[in-house]
């Protein structure tokens, strides 16, 4: 499958190329600015996620899109991660992409339920500004006509992929505490040829 992952450089997108690769896709890793070294086996395009022109052409002759764009400042206010969502989906929309993934966080819209109690201060607070945008990003997902997953990652740390990922569905009332960015990359690549979550956010944990 040619997969677009878009945010490649990032701590999620890094992981996703690779296990993409590993899986055997083609990958084409989209990133802000040229890396120091190319993803290993992966068509690098260096562009602005928020240019609708360069997103077209990077979705032109995909198969589906991992959206893994986060912003670097989560309490400043941003609409970094609606508006590259908009591009992606209206380039997919023209260019016949059906397959979209776009990872948000857990604690928007019902998944607040799932939050730790430890963690509930923490996200409206220090994560103001991606909190909103995340939710605005959500929103514009749900209003699109592609086939979509949006995943909703528990507190993201930098441990080694464990294998053990929980997935619970929207409403969920199971508290979540944390999730390696190696095991959410193992689940945004498996969504893309599954289609159990189609059109669902769902939130994903460790156990």
């Amino acid at each position: 499958m040619k997969v677009l992952v878009v945010g490649a450089a990032g701590k999620t997108g890094r992981p996703t190329v690779a296990r993409a690769r590993e899986a055997g896709h083609e990958v084409t890793a989209f990133v802000h600015r040229q890396p120091e070294s190319s993803p290993d086996g992966a068509r690098l395009v260096v562009g602005d996620a928020q240019d609708r022109d360069a997103v077209d052409a990077a979705v032109q002759g995909q198969d589906a899109v991992i959206d893994t764009v986060g912003s670097a400042v989560p309490w400043r206010r941003t609409t970094l991660e609606t508006e590259t969502a908009v591009a992606i989906m209206g380039a997919m929309e023209r260019h016949g992409v059906r397959r979209l993934i776009v990872t948000s966080s857990v604690g928007v819209d019902d998944s607040m339920a799932a939050v730790a109690p430890v963690l509930r201060v923490f996200l409206p607070t220090f994560l103001r500004g991606a909190m909103r945008d995340k939710a605005a990003m959500e929103a514009a997902v749900r209003r699109s006509g592609v086939d979509w997953i949006i995943a909703r990652p528990a507190l993201l740390t930098n441990g080694r992929a464990t294998g053990d990922i929980r997935v619970h569905p929207e409403g969920s009332q199971n508290r979540t505490r944390s999730l390696t960015r190696s095991d959410l990359a193992d689940f945004l690549v498996a969504e893309l040829t599954r289609d159990e979550h189609l059109r669902t956010a769902v939130t994903v944990a460790n156990g």
